[in-house]
């Protein structure tokens, strides 16, 4: 399944604020930023105006992302690093046996979910994060020890993301299952699954593209902080 509307992931930040999660932005004109409770991203359709939008918004969050091309910054703002992803997508359904029991978190799981995230990728997930999509969770007893959710969503688009196994439970194929889980999910609401994933992350891209992803583009990610 593909769409007309591909060209829309060139800018998945703008069009997810502009369609499914309007509720979600911040809007300074020509930039939009997701509300920093919820994910620190911005996105923006005329350079000059990242600028001004940035020094607005970094009034509310110690950090933010900006995707895209590099963005105009004030000068107490600084790009600590430029994050280079792959954009990929799948336009299938993915064909795998599920063999766990496979849980829709609810609000009850919020700190087991944040803790998880946090312990393997530190700093990019908030509180209000799991509100942007549904997330699933693999459990061992009471512990969560592999999740799989959504997070930028668009009309025809849904953004896999989060795709994280506790270290101490990795090579059982839990994320191949979670993956599929969700992807699915996405193409029974009639739209298409893609992913970003950071391009030295060879292991992750290598079991993406088992599971039918194809790299679109790179993206890059540009973390920004306020000067010391």
């Amino acid at each position: 399944m593909k769409s007309t509307e591909e060209y829309k992931l060139d800018n998945p930040v703008w069009n997810s604020l502009s369609e499914v999660h309007t509720e979600f932005a911040i809007d300074y004109g020509n930039t939009k930023f997701y509300n920093p409770d919820y994910c620190p991203f911005g996105g923006f359709i005329q350079l000059e105006s990242t600028k001004d939008a940035a020094n607005q918004y970094a009034a509310l969050t110690e950090s933010l992302f900006i995707v895209g091309d590099q963005p105009s910054l004030p000068d107490f703002l600084k790009v600590e690093k430029e994050l280079v992803c792959l954009q990929m997508i799948v336009h299938e359904k993915i064909e795998l046996p599920i063999e766990v029991e496979i849980v829709k978190l609810t609000e009850k799981h919020n700190e087991a979910l944040c803790d998880l995230v946090n312990l393997v990728q530190p700093g990019y997930f908030k509180d209000k994060t799991p509100l942007l999509g549904d997330y699933f969770g693999i459990f061992k007893g009471e512990q969560l020890i592999a999740i799989t959710g959504e997070r930028m969503k668009m009309d025809r688009f849904t953004e896999v993301s989060a795709i994280i196994t506790h270290p101490d439970h990795t090579g059982k194929g839990y994320a191949k299952q979670l993956i599929a889980h969700v992807v699915n999910r996405i193409f029974d609401q009639d739209k298409i699954p893609f992913l970003h994933v950071v391009e030295s992350n060879i292991g992750a891209i290598k079991l993406y593209e088992k599971l039918g992803f194809t790299t679109r583009r790179k993206m890059s990610f540009w973390y920004i902080s306020k000067n010391q």
